[in-house]
């Protein structure tokens, strides 16, 4: 696979935005605990409920990205475990199949772990022959942050894209990316290369990995 630059996969930057001050779990959960409408919504954010899961000694890792798989409409899921060793470095030899015209998406599951996670954003570069084909960009917003947006409240600021850590109750978290759809045709058969990364709004890389994909006529 051709390597691609770090240039290919910078993230884009809203003017004027600023990183907003980081705060321990401990000292979100700690604001305002008598202020009963803002302990339902930290609630709402899984702050201070739940007994948090058990982080290996010596992971000091923030996001730990378990499983990518590839969801295609009335096909079975192709799930890839990233806690197997090699999986990743099998990513770049194991192009997934894609029927051209159909329609797919990536989806990732994925744990934070120690401390609040902010501004997660999935990137993704694909090109084909050396010649870039596609970028994208796409925040990792929950659920509720679809209908909240982002959050204000006293002293306590989510950007879309945060998550807590998880907890026993909630082990971990799915995200499913926008649908595409396959082009179609003779010259847009063949064999795709990208590049993907999850980075937060600290610029922190939390996993980089090569991957491929063939378009085909057929399922094979």
């Amino acid at each position: 696979m051709a390597s691609l630059g770090d240039d290919d996969l910078v993230a884009s930057k809203t003017e004027g935005y600023k990183v907003g001050e980081k705060k321990t779990v401990e000292e979100y959960a700690k604001l305002d605990q008598n202020d009963e409408s803002l302990n339902r919504w930290k609630a709402s954010l899984g702050i201070a409920t739940g007994a948090p899961l058990a982080v290996t000694p010596g992971d000091t890792r923030r996001c730990v990205i378990q499983s990518l798989a590839l969801e295609v409409e009335s096909r079975p899921d192709i799930v890839i475990d990233l806690t197997a060793p090699g999986s990743i470095e099998a990513l770049r030899s194991k192009p997934f199949i894609i029927k051209e015209g159909a329609k797919f998406r990536m989806k990732a599951n994925f744990k934070v772990q120690h401390d609040v996670l902010s501004g997660l954003k999935y990137l993704q570069v694909v090109k084909r022959k050396g010649i870039r084909v596609g970028k994208d960009e796409e925040m990792l917003v929950r659920v509720f942050e679809k209908t909240l947006g982002t959050v204000c409240c006293a002293d306590i600021w989510f950007a879309q894209g945060s998550y807590p850590p998880n907890t026993v109750d909630k082990p971990s978290y799915e995200k499913k990316f926008s649908q595409d759809e396959a082009p179609t045709g003779m010259m847009a058969r063949g064999h795709y290369e990208a590049v993907s990364k999850f980075i937060d709004d600290d610029d922190h890389t939390h996993l980089k990995f090569e991957w491929s994909f063939d378009i085909t006529k057929e399922w094979k």
